[in-house]
């Protein structure tokens, strides 16, 4: 509820005052979105049209006027003048060099105030004509310096200077001798030659207006009184002592000398810094140029003329300036009647910028004490309305002004609760504080006062008013419930507001603070239960370590368990990262309140920590550790694990003592392997169980020893002749024991007693070879293999009895004999030759095969092993002419070949298999039938057939023959059946028929035929199928 009372005549006022802000739904104030530019104008003697326009846009509303100033000044646009305005554009025609050079602002008002457009200059470029037709001669000895003037005649805009020598198009070439410069125009030649005499003419260049006008020429001539004699260079075109240049424009520094001889130029940095890559030095070291200057190209430049008669030289400054650069402006700002204002402004420039400020378009009047600028900060105290309007802070150096613009609105307005009306219900708990606050909007600011219903509330120890008006109540009753009014006034009226005051219950939660113990796995409840008001409702909220627990995201852990009105929540399968502290956060409308539970979770322990090894033997090493976290369960033991290249992962070791109690926090581990690089870890155990290891020691290398491990599996035997081979498995690394691992062989013959000795330094060696002319062929040796490194010899092996190499067989076997199984298969027999004898031994037989088309040398071998004396070759060519032989073979070799057996293989078997399989089956037998399979010219003729069968469920095949097409299987049909058929011949079995898949029979009888190609045969065997399917 809101109520407005006021004072007409002072609300009269506000009314007017407010009725000009609200002409327009959207007032604005005015802001340059366009402003004038400098101009330079092109004047051309003989175009009519001399006509400049300066743009100027400001938005705003109402819509602003326009007003222009040219160099301070107010313009006065009038019928007919040369002067005019359009929008807010300045028109200038019939342009005067005299009279409309200037600095020209535009100026932008409404009702908020007026604004000044930044500052724009209007040049107007021109060149007239050289006002003198004839020049004097120039005189010069020859080897003189001359200098020859240009004197360009009036003139506004760039201009660019060129001589020509005699005639067009013939212009001056500058180079070490000769140059022009771009300041004066002058032509300078250091030393003049016979080659220089002619007419000099200057050509005088406007950038602007791109006019062009050429100077009355010159004559250069060579007087006859002798050369000039040498002198030292005499420096002609210089540059400033001192020269200010803006930051980012680029600096062109002019330096030539007369002199003879012709004088070299070279210029340096005074303080001896070198020359940036940007800089360029160009016309033969005449022109230093610097381009985008910027403050560490400021500094002093020497420009060195000299030749072999001397030196001379010029400096000149050059110092960095900046225009200013707004760095903090002021913003646009309401205030009320009486405030105060400041306003920063800075700006950056060198020199430092100097401040002003405008108010609506003219200088600030700072006469009066509240107003106040010191360096570009503006300050106005106790406000009124006249203070109103548009303020611009200026930010100036003699190269340039910037300008900020910035509107005050003096607000006046009477007590007005529309925005921020008190609430309609304000609730708060018994017992607890509350603050109803009171906000109008008013200005100046006035008086605020309270009302309990109809009486003026009294402040007290509980209930006080604040400074800002907000009303505080401490320790509530029941009896504070009511309905509270606030009024607000000043000098232009009185408003209120009220709202009503709700007192609740408290909420009170009513579990009691606990420490929880669980185990990891386990699942625990943490309760929350509260007392409240029944008609709040009531949100619970659980921190974990003071993070928001989010339900459901939490790998599934944290579940709610409370319902509607307890917060209890149920921690599932509870882990170690779970223990801290929760807290149970109630919150309603009018309170909230929290506990806290801690919750200490035990589990098996984290790995211990510091793990250190010293004291390291070749088999025992000192382990020591620092205890890990317990995890609320005291350790009970540690078990110590280490780890090699060569062992399959982490092992256990033995330790003394060999039961690492709690308290033990160091072992020495035993049965360590010598010169074995070793990583050891540590694992705590307590009553939940064994945690995490340990992270792994620094690698360790145990100390060299003996070898103990001698190699296995020595034996040997085979090899050329006078050779004896011994064969060992070699030691692995991790049982050499130390660095120069090797081995040592011993051998004897059966009867000798000394032993011969060699040593084979390759740890990885598994075979060493004695060859010696007397050794007999195949005789016994005694051989034992030990073992070496750098720490001296270890022992030796068992002694084992090996044969020195056999001779190869010398004789060939007889009796070879072949015969031709089927078209792919030949049968070998001969007779053996004695198994062994005292020099050698028969291993077995290799069989060599080729056909006439091919080379013996490329025959194929087939080898049998033992004393056989049968072999069949397979997988030969039908009906092809094959020749064989036959050789004994040995460890030593092969013998000489049998003489040569010939043998044809048969034709081959029939290509067509057996057609039109027709069955018949009845509970106890099958019934086959098919067509006759007639050989090819080329084939075999058919003998026969067999029949192959087996049940569907089996692997194992059986196979009948018969020399008819037809047969009768005494089988049982209880079982599915698949059954091929193959027709037999001497060149071996043919193609077989297509599969026959015989079902089981329920029935007395059935009848099917094998798939053929014919549609009719394939209807048939369906037909079939499905009446035997269908029955069973």
């Amino acid at each position: 509820m809101t109520v407005k009372m006021g004072f007409p005549w002072k609300l009269l006022v506000l009314q007017s005052f407010m009725g000009c802000l609200a002409e327009s739904s959207v007032p604005l104030k005015p802001v340059f979105i366009k402003q004038p530019g400098s101009i330079v104008f092109p004047l051309h003697p003989n175009d009519p049209s001399r006509e400049v326009t300066f743009s100027c846009e400001a938005q705003g509303y109402p819509p602003p006027s326009y007003r222009w100033k040219m160099n301070d000044t107010f313009i006065s646009p009038r019928l007919g003048s040369r002067y005019g305005v359009s929008g807010g554009n300045l028109r200038i025609s019939q342009l005067n060099k005299e009279e409309d050079v200037g600095i020209y602002q535009c100026l932008a008002s409404n009702s908020f105030g007026t604004i000044l457009s930044r500052e724009a200059s209007l040049h107007i470029a021109y060149l007239e004509d050289f006002k003198t037709q004839r020049r004097s001669p120039v005189r010069v000895r020859e080897g003189q310096g001359v200098v020859l003037l240009c004197g360009p005649p009036p003139h506004m805009g760039e201009l660019t200077f060129s001589w020509i020598f005699n005639e067009y198009p013939s212009f001056v070439k500058q180079d070490t001798r000769r140059f022009v410069s771009q300041k004066t125009g002058n032509l300078y030649i250091a030393k003049v030659e016979p080659s220089d005499v002619g007419n000099y003419t200057c050509v005088v260049t406007n950038m602007v207006t791109k006019s062009r006008v050429q100077g009355p020429p010159t004559s250069l001539v060579l007087r006859s009184d002798g050369i000039m004699g040498e002198y030292e260079p005499k420096i002609e075109v210089q540059f400033p002592e001192a020269l200010s240049v803006a930051k980012g424009l680029t600096v062109k520094l002019e330096c030539f000398a007369l002199g003879n001889p012709v004088p070299a130029i070279s210029w340096r940095r005074v303080d001896g810094a070198p020359f940036s890559r940007k800089v360029d030095v160009s016309r033969a070291s005449s022109l230093l140029e610097i381009p985008y200057f910027q403050q560490e190209d400021a500094g002093q430049y020497e420009c060195v003329a000299e030749n072999s008669r001397g030196k001379n030289s010029v400096k000149g400054k050059l110092s960095f300036y900046a225009p200013p650069h707004l760095l903090e402006t002021p913003q646009d700002t309401q205030k009320a009647i009486d405030d105060s204002l400041l306003w920063e402004c800075k700006a950056s420039g060198k020199p430092k910028p100097s401040y002003k400020w405008l108010k609506n378009g003219e200088p600030l009047e700072t006469f009066e004490d509240r107003i106040q600028v010191v360096n570009g900060a503006l300050s106005i105290s106790s406000l009124t309305l006249p203070d109103t309007g548009m303020y611009q802070c200026v930010a100036e150096n003699r190269y340039g002004r910037v300008f900020a613009n910035a509107e005050l609105r003096i607000i006046a307005v009477a007590p007005d609760f529309s925005d921020s009306m008190l609430k309609a219900q304000t609730l708060a708990r018994q017992g607890g504080d509350v603050l109803i606050e009171c906000r109008p909007r008013m200005s100046p600011r006035g008086m605020i006062s309270w009302r309990k219903g109809k009486e003026a509330l009294r402040e007290s120890h509980r209930v006080s008013v604040l400074d800002n008006g907000s009303l505080r109540i401490s320790n509530i009753t029941k009896l504070d419930a009511g309905l509270y009014t606030c009024v607000a006034r000043n000098q232009f009226g009185v408003a209120s507001s009220a709202g009503a005051l709700v007192v609740k219950e408290p909420t009170i939660i009513t579990t009691k603070a606990a420490q929880l113990d669980v185990t990891v796995g386990e699942s625990v409840v943490l309760p929350c239960q509260v007392s409240r008001d029944p008609s709040l409702d009531v949100r619970f909220t659980w921190f974990f370590n003071e993070q928001l627990i989010s339900f459901g995201s939490q790998d599934g852990y944290f579940e709610k368990v409370g319902g509607r009105f307890a917060g209890d929540i149920m921690i599932r399968n509870i882990q170690l990262r779970h223990a801290g502290r929760y807290t149970c956060a109630v919150q309603t409308n009018v309170d909230s309140a929290s506990i806290a539970t801690d919750v200490v979770v035990r589990g098996a322990p984290g790995p211990p920590l510091d793990i250190q090894v010293d004291h390291v033997t070749e088999s025992t090493a000192f382990v020591s550790w620092s205890p890990g976290p317990d995890n609320h369960s005291p350790l009970s033991k540690y078990a110590v694990q280490a780890r090699t290249p060569f062992s399959l992962g982490w092992q256990a070791v033995q330790t003394v003592p060999e039961i690492l109690g709690r308290n033990q926090l160091a072992a020495r581990v035993t049965d360590l392997s010598p010169w074995v690089e070793y990583e050891f870890r540590v694992l705590a155990t307590n009553a939940i169980g064994t945690g995490e290891p340990s992270k792994p020691s620094r690698k360790i290398r145990t100390k060299d020893t003996l070898p103990r491990i001698t190699p296995a599996r020595v034996g040997g035997g085979g090899g050329s002749r006078s050779e004896l081979v011994i064969t060992w498995e070699p030691v692995p690394e991790e049982m050499q024991s130390g660095p120069g691992f090797g081995y040592v062989v011993a051998f004897r013959p059966h009867g000798a007693q000394s032993w011969m000795q060699a040593a084979v330094t390759s740890p990885d060696a598994s075979r060493y070879i004695f060859k010696n002319e007397s050794i007999p062929p195949f005789s016994p040796f005694y051989v034992k293999v030990g073992v070496y490194n750098n720490r001296g010899e270890g022992p030796f092996g068992p002694v084992t009895t090996i044969y020195s190499a056999e001779e190869e067989p010398s004789r060939a076997p007889t009796r070879v004999r072949a015969k031709s199984l089927s078209a792919s298969e030949v049968e070998v027999n001969w007779k053996p030759l004695p198994w062994s004898t005292s020099k050698r031994r028969i291993m077995g037989y290799e069989l060599r095969y080729w056909t006439k088309t091919q080379r013996q040398d490329t025959a194929s071998v087939m080898r049998t092993v033992g004393n056989k004396t049968v072999a069949v070759i397979r997988g030969l060519d039908p009906r092809t002419a094959y020749h064989i032989t036959l050789r004994a073979y040995n460890s030593a070799g092969t013998g000489p070949d049998s003489a040569v057996v010939n043998i044809t293989t048969k034709r081959p078997p029939p290509s067509r298999a057996p057609a039109k399989v027709v069955w018949n089956a009845t509970n106890s037998k099958i019934i086959l039938k098919w067509d006759q399979v007639k050989a090819l010219e080329n084939e075999s003729e058919v003998m026969g057939y067999k029949v192959f069968y087996k049940q569907s469920r089996h692997n194992r095949e059986s196979v009948v023959e018969t020399n008819r097409t037809s047969l009768e299987l005494a089988l049982p049909v209880d079982e599915d059946y698949i059954i091929q058929i193959k027709a037999v011949s001497e060149g071996g079995e043919g193609r077989s028929s297509r599969l026959i898949t015989i079902p089981r029979i329920a029935v007395a009888h059935a009848v099917g035929a094998a798939s053929e190609i014919s549609v009719l045969s394939v209807l048939v065997t369906q037909l079939l199928s499905c009446t035997a399917r269908t029955l069973l």
